[in-house]
């Protein structure tokens, strides 16, 4: 009986063009995944440094409202008055129109980036600013915003400025990708530069769109070019800003 020989199964070479790709493809498999792990770790580590900024913010409030008292009882003791110091920053509304308005200060209204009625900014007590202030003074009422008033502002109201874009604030990512160079990276970053007018509060202003508020509850108190102090709507309010900002809020 004769014996059938069966044949062995051939060998099939892989061509070296697909080994290669196979070979790059898991290579690129391997550093996506490094990639992903070392982002989540540095998104660990930077959570982490935003809450202890955050943290140290709120101590140095404290700290700050704590000597406010202290000066203050200071005063009231020794029956003399307590005069806080000068304005370091001033939050700026505007509160009428075009109609009528001389170049000079339609130019001024327009470096401010006060364009519309209810828009607001935040700008640095200097002289420049001041004569700036007093050449429009008809135009805007302002004052030197507390703590909540800043915060509230940014929270509720804050856009920022990306590529000339309107971008509501809605992670620290937008503010870290636009203000990350100068070492603000969060929310309470851009509001602790813009309370203690940090060393770049320039830039942190800047990149806040101006603020669009309502009309205030109750409406203005006057339509007349009557100074605040006088029963009328414009001009310094010192912090008498934040009780009207709360009602255009």
């Amino acid at each position: 009986m004769a014996r059938t020989t069966v044949p062995s199964a051939t060998h099939i070479e892989v061509p070296e063009t697909l080994l290669k790709k196979r070979k790059n493809n898991e290579k690129a498999r391997e550093e996506k995944l490094a990639a992903v792990t070392a982002a989540r770790k540095a998104n660990v580590a930077k959570r982490r440094v935003i809450f202890k900024r955050a943290e140290t913010y709120v101590r140095e409030y404290e700290k700050r409202e704590k000597e406010e008292i202290r000066l203050r009882r200071a005063a009231r003791e020794a029956g003399d008055f307590y005069v806080p110091a000068e304005a370091k920053m001033y939050f700026v509304i505007r509160i009428k129109g075009i109609n009528k308005i001389a170049p000079k200060p339609r130019k001024v209204l327009q470096l401010l980036r006060l364009l519309q009625i209810n828009n607001g900014v935040f700008v640095k007590a200097n002289r420049a600013t001041l004569q700036m202030l007093k050449l429009v003074e008809p135009y805007i009422t302002y004052g030197e915003p507390n703590l909540k008033t800043v915060r509230e502002l940014i929270y509720k109201r804050g856009y920022g400025k990306v590529d000339k874009q309107r971008v509501p604030l809605s992670s620290n990512q937008i503010i870290e990708a636009s203000l990350g160079k100068y070492d603000i990276l969060s929310i309470e970053d851009l509001v602790h530069e813009i309370f203690t007018v940090g060393p770049n509060f320039k830039q942190a202003s800047n990149f806040l769109w101006p603020f669009k508020l309502s009309n205030p509850t109750g409406g203005w108190r006057s339509t007349k070019f009557r100074h605040f102090v006088q029963g009328g709507d414009h001009g310094n309010r010192e912090d008498n800003i934040n009780k009207l900002v709360r009602q255009m809020n």
